[in-house]
């Protein structure tokens, strides 16, 4: 749903850091009637890396959109060794859900789709198990399941892959999905899978975090949102959150307060990817507020 918006464009960039590019691509903007709605800049004094999101309004820019990205990387990217992507807002991303056993995530994911709260368009569910059909057909989204185990798995990842290139997908979400996905499925999807892990990385790995953390006597639990890497639960963060513990929590109690921590921060990470805020740089993200 638009809520009345008019249509933008976002650019997202980064590149070694020098004096004026702030004002060349504003000018840029300017000197073509584009109202800019939002800029926010950051600079890793460290890396020497300038990292900007920039939107601005398309309804009088001078420049037709199908001829933006060229102007752009001749007039400003070039001359400063940009890495850089443009989005615009009428091009509503479509996400498919992976799940298996778990429906927390799920029913918050829906629920807020269903609300009109993201723009966003869904059109599968992927889960290895059957048991969270129903939830899909209350919603009305189509349910795939796709059996998996070491004998079958990139078999499996092949079928899925043609499913998602068929149905357009451009992002995937983990919403509790207890399944590794390979790094040749990864490759498909660069920081495009984002995933909620039940901690708040780097913490008590293995199937039962909160069982660990309650024999530890832990005073905070949390929930980390990141991009899947090749490399198990180590891709760049987006998002995370804590709840705080006392001793007179025990482990279904932990459960409970670490299953409402992650659909909060799975959902703000979403959101954040929906709105172009999260820009990745080696294993780490920038993320725009």
């Amino acid at each position: 749903m638009n809520n009345g918006k008019k249509d933008s464009a976002i650019l997202l960039m980064h590149c070694p850091d020098r004096k004026g590019i702030v004002a060349d691509v504003t000018e840029f903007l300017n000197n073509n009637n584009g109202n800019i709605i939002t800029l926010d800049e950051h600079v890793d004094r460290l890396a020497n890396v300038f990292f900007m999101r920039i939107e601005w309004e398309l309804d009088s820019f001078m420049i037709p959109r199908e001829k933006i990205a060229d102007f752009f990387e001749i007039l400003i990217a070039g001359k400063y060794q940009m890495t850089w992507n443009i989005y615009f807002s009428n091009q509503r991303p479509r996400m498919a859900i992976y799940v298996s056993k778990l429906s927390h995530c799920l029913y918050d994911i829906l629920s807020r789709v269903y609300a009109g709260e993201w723009e966003v368009e869904l059109p599968l569910i992927i889960s290895n198990h059957d048991l969270l059909s129903p939830v899909a057909r209350q919603f009305g989204i189509p349910f795939h399941v796709f059996r998996k185990n070491q004998e079958n798995k990139q078999e499996m990842e092949t079928q899925e892959l043609g499913l998602l290139q068929r149905e357009k997908i451009n992002f995937i979400v983990l919403a509790r999905y207890m399944q590794v996905l390979s790094e040749q499925f990864i490759s498909h999807f660069p920081n495009k899978i984002i995933n909620i892990h039940h901690s708040f990385l780097p913490a008590f790995p293995g199937a039962k975090p909160y069982h660990m953390a309650y024999e530890r006597g832990v005073k905070i639990i949390g929930a980390t949102s990141h991009y899947v890497t090749g490399e198990l639960d180590a891709g760049p963060i987006i998002d995370q959150d804590v709840v705080r513990i006392t001793h007179r929590d025990h482990v279904d109690k932990m459960i409970m307060k670490g299953k409402d921590v992650e659909k909060l921060v799975l959902s703000r990470a979403i959101l954040m990817h929906l709105q172009r805020r999260t820009l990745v740089y080696g294993n780490r993200t920038v993320v725009f507020n």
